[in-house]
């Protein structure tokens, strides 16, 4: 999975990636969407309710997060920008922060 929406990862940010949060907390909205490849989900602390600013997107199938997580929206163009994403070089502890920085440009909101 991708993760994003960190406020640690800004340039000149001081907390540790990954543990940011806005200030406020959003109520989990568990839904019956499986995280398949390409859905977008809510990332959050142990308790349910510990969502905030951070999100993931599914890289392949995450079935076991079914339920758990407030899947809130799928990918639908740009899979092989996804692919690139996950695919790219990492370090750091974990070999899971990317070498170079990765970013979302732009997001266009379409109807079901």
């Amino acid at each position: 999975m991708i993760q994003g929406g960190c406020p640690n990862t800004k340039a000149g940010a001081k907390g540790i990636p990954g543990t940011g949060d806005p200030g406020y907390k959003v109520k989990a909205e568990f839904n019956d969407r499986s995280h398949t490849r390409g859905v977008i989900s809510m990332a959050r602390a142990q308790h349910p309710d510990s969502a905030g600013c951070q999100f993931f997107i599914c890289h392949g199938n995450a079935a076991f997060l079914d339920r758990q997580y407030t899947a809130f929206g799928q990918l639908v163009a740009g899979d092989e920008v996804l692919e690139k994403i996950a695919t790219c070089a990492t370090s750091g502890p974990e070999r899971s922060t990317p070498n170079t920085r990765q970013g979302v440009k732009t997001v266009k909101i379409v109807a079901e």
